[in-house]
């Protein structure tokens, strides 16, 4: 839609124009959404019925809002999203600072426009992704950052006292006039700038100095929280909180599923990695089902929580270690393996916030623990559970690789291996193979290779086999005899072994 064609302020009051506070312009944009049945908020996966009927409750009630939750929430897009619920073009007096409606300017500027040009003010048009303001609450963050201070070069260049309205430099709020103004991370800001906020949430008006000076800003204000700050590095000082209308509790993911809707919308991926990785649903399960253990592990702060953010810098990484594993091995194509998680670690351990415990295990080991416990939850989906199988009277499924193994034999899947190899590694393990072919006989090749390998991670995480860290992979032995052949002083490193 272009601008729309009205120049003046006599041309607006003939198109029979009517001025509305952005609360009401977002409210009855919002009431048209929903009578068309048209969903809004688009990229939201898995507020459907918690976060967003709150919110539309709260855009309905034209309240000042608080979205409070842990990070990696969507606490920041939902507010940018609101900006598709304002108008797409309102008019303003031309060279209006505050973006002043020539219905009802608010500045010095506006009003003497107004009164010396009457209906042929000029009048320009701004787009509603001009009206979005953001600020990334500091403690350096100072009330005239926010609401504004006395512009000495103002006054020295127009030759007017301090005393007059037009030496005021106005800051991020004022200016946000007639649009959303956010402030991410609220309890960072000093009590006394938080003080500021009072009279614009409840007075409409705002105090700079020692001016008398009214102005009747027109902001719809989202804030947003962590609950971990009210502890951590501040609070939101009660009066404030007693002023923000709705406060509207965001969540994590409650399936695996959701997760990774989230994960495969967010991840950034070449063209040549969407074309040239395969990405089985096991892995992609994998992935959110680590930060699921992350949320539960008793290693990891619960107050800091566990981002979104994990699950999809870890999948991004899983594809790009087996895209690095293809071009060195100078093939077209490849997929994404179990030993390919080790690439994951990275972008986990930077991701979570350990407790006394987990800073004794330090965090690429809790990472691996985090890894190995999403195996050993979601082998039960795919594959009978080891220890029924091993007290069962029925044959156990896994007994041949177990006794393979239990020959004396070890096996070292590298991450590197190239295809040939990786496949001729894995069918050397007696029964491997037929429990796959059991278990799930439709399966291409790669979905084989990737099931077979997933078993004996598997089989490891439920102690039935004996899993150690390579540098660069991972080596496969028999669980009693690894314990036997450990010297007298390795005793305490048995669960170094495991992970």
């Amino acid at each position: 839609m272009s601008t729309p064609n009205i120049t003046t302020l006599g041309e607006l009051k003939q198109s029979g124009y009517i001025s509305r506070s952005v609360k009401d312009e977002l409210r009855e944009n919002l009431i048209t959404q929903l009578q068309k049945q048209e969903g809004g908020f688009e990229g939201i996966i898995g507020y459907e019925d918690t976060v967003i009927p709150d919110l539309q409750t709260a855009i309905l009630s034209r309240h000042n809002i608080l979205l409070l939750g842990l990070r990696g929430q969507a606490k920041t897009r939902i507010a940018r999203l609101l900006i598709n619920l304002l108008d797409e073009y309102v008019p303003y007096i031309e060279g209006s600072e505050l973006f002043d409606d020539p219905m009802a300017p608010i500045s010095w500027f506006g009003h003497n426009e107004v009164t010396s040009k009457g209906d042929a003010t000029p009048i320009a048009w701004i787009h509603r992704s001009e009206r979005y303001t953001e600020k990334l609450a500091t403690p350096d963050v100072t009330v005239a950052d926010l609401i504004g201070d006395v512009d000495p070069i103002k006054a020295a260049t127009l030759k007017l006292t301090y005393s007059d309205e037009r030496v005021l430099h106005f800051g991020l709020i004022p200016r946000a006039h007639r649009g959303i103004f956010v402030i991410n991370e609220l309890p960072d800001l000093q009590a006394r700038i938080q003080v500021s906020l009072f009279n614009i949430l409840q007075e409409k008006d705002i105090q700079i100095r020692g001016f008398k000076l009214r102005l009747p800003l027109d902001i719809q204000f989202v804030f947003t929280a962590n609950p971990e700050d009210y502890t951590n590095r501040g609070s939101i000082v009660t009066p404030l909180k007693d002023r923000i209308e709705s406060q509207i509790l965001t969540h994590y993911p409650r399936s695996v599923e959701i997760s990774r809707k989230i994960t495969q919308q967010e991840a950034s991926l070449s063209p040549q990695q969407k074309t040239a990785v395969e990405a089985d649903g096991l892995v992609k399960n994998l992935v959110e089902q680590i930060a699921f253990e992350a949320r539960n592990s008793e290693y990891i702060d619960k107050k800091s929580g566990v981002s979104a953010r994990l699950t999809i810098s870890a999948y991004e990484n899983l594809i790009s270690n087996a895209e690095r594993r293809m071009i060195i091995n100078k093939e077209k194509s490849t997929f994404v393996r179990i030993s390919d998680f080790l690439g994951v670690i990275p972008a986990i351990t930077g991701k979570i916030e350990l407790v006394y415990e987990g800073e004794l295990e330090g965090p690429a080991k809790v990472a691996n623990i985090l890894v190995g416990k999403a195996i050993k939850t979601m082998l039960l989906q795919y594959f009978p559970d080891p220890e029924k199988a091993k007290k069962s009277k029925a044959k156990n499924p896994y007994v041949e690789i177990i006794n393979w193994f239990g020959s004396g034999n070890t096996l070292a899947v590298i991450d590197g291996l190239p295809f040939q190899e990786y496949k001729k590694l894995l069918n050397s393990v007696t029964g491997l193979k037929d429990i796959v072919k059991q278990m799930h006989p439709k399966l291409t090749e790669n979905q084989q290779l990737l099931l077979m390998e997933f078993v004996l991670h598997g089989l490891a995480e439920f102690s039935q086999l004996n899993k150690g860290f390579l540098d660069n992979g991972f080596a496969f032995s028999d669980m009693f005899n690894s314990l036997f052949n450990l010297q007298p002083d390795d005793d305490d490193d048995i669960e170094d072994d495991r992970y």
